[in-house]
């Protein structure tokens, strides 16, 4: 991956782009909150944003997750990977236990953008 995609947040494409239902999207924003879209496109890790933006804190460690799929760490891992990679979680790493966090102004921005209301 380049260095200019790494730097791109979607915090940054999401909170750039008014909602959709009143001025249409430009091709570079589709593209940015595209991959937004993608990572939530799976139901696991949909599952796994909505469990730790629901633990307590907002926050989980990837050990709390696990046992809520019947699937490997290393595939939860990499679910949680691509959810961090697309800026949906940001994580820590605390002695052996990496702990994940909801990005809520991603979410909150995500929303607004597909809304209709006040539209």
């Amino acid at each position: 991956m380049s260095k200019s995609l790494l730097e791109l947040t979607p915090v940054e494409a999401v909170a750039c782009c008014t909602p959709m239902t009143r001025e249409p999207m430009t091709a570079g924003q589709a593209e940015r909150v595209s991959g937004l879209l993608k990572a939530l496109a799976d139901p696991v890790r949909l599952q796994l944003l909505s469990l730790v933006a629901s633990h307590e804190g907002g926050e989980a460690c990837v050990c709390d997750l696990t046992e809520a799929f019947d699937l490997s760490q290393p595939t939860i891992s990499h679910h949680l990977k691509v959810l961090h990679q697309s800026g949906l979680l940001e994580r820590s790493k605390r002695g052996v236990w990496v702990y994940y966090k909801a990005q809520a102004d991603v979410l909150d921005s995500l929303g607004k953008l597909i809304s209709s209301a006040g539209a």
